[in-house]
C-alpha cells in the first residue's frame, strides 16, 4: 500500500534557513572565541510603591554592570567574561552566552529616578525604581455628616 505525505516547501526551506543561520553564528562566535552578545533575561513587576526589574546574570560579576538613567530611559550594560585561564581544558561544547549585553527601558513619568537602587544576589540583579509619591494610590476616608 502506497502512503502519501504532505509536502510543505516553506516549512523545509524556514528548516534550511535555521540550519543554515545556526551554522554561520557557531562559526563567526568559534572563531572570536565568545559569542557576539547576549540579552539576559528579565522580569518586570510593579507594586504600589514601584517597579522592580530583575536580570538573570549569573556568572556576570557587578563590577562588570553598569546601570544608568538618562531622559526616562533605563540602561543596563555588562560583560560576561569567558575565562581561559586553564589551558589545559577542551571545551567540547560552549552553550552558555559570554560577551556583552545592553537592555534600555523606557520609565514611566510617575517613578522617582533619583532613587532607584540596585541588589544583586546569586546572580539576579533587582533594579528597583519607586514611584513618586503623588502616583502612589493613596486611600480617602468617607465622613458621615
Amino acid at each position: 500500500m502506497m502512503m502519501l505525505t504532505r509536502w510543505a516547501p516553506w516549512r523545509e526551506l524556514n528548516r534550511a534557513q535555521e540550519e543554515s543561520s545556526r551554522l554561520f553564528e557557531d562559526r563567526v562566535a568559534s572563531r572570536s572565541g565568545e559569542s557576539l552578545g547576549w540579552t539576559p533575561a528579565t522580569d518586570i513587576y510593579e507594586d504600589e510603591e514601584g517597579l522592580s526589574i530583575k536580570f538573570e546574570l549569573a556568572g556576570v560579576e557587578p563590577k562588570d554592570v553598569d546601570i544608568r538613567v538618562e531622559d526616562g530611559v533605563l540602561t543596563i550594560k555588562g560583560e560576561r567574561k569567558l575565562d581561559h585561564e586553564d589551558k589545559s581544558e577542551k571545551y567540547h561544547r560552549v552553550e552558555l552566552s559570554y560577551g556583552t549585553f545592553n537592555r534600555s527601558f523606557s520609565l514611566p513619568p510617575t517613578v522617582d529616578a533619583n532613587r532607584i537602587e540596585a541588589k544583586s544576589k546569586s546572580g539576579v540583579l533587582v533594579v528597583y525604581v519607586p514611584k513618586k509619591a503623588e502616583a502612589k494610590p493613596r486611600s480617602i476616608q468617607v465622613t458621615v455628616n
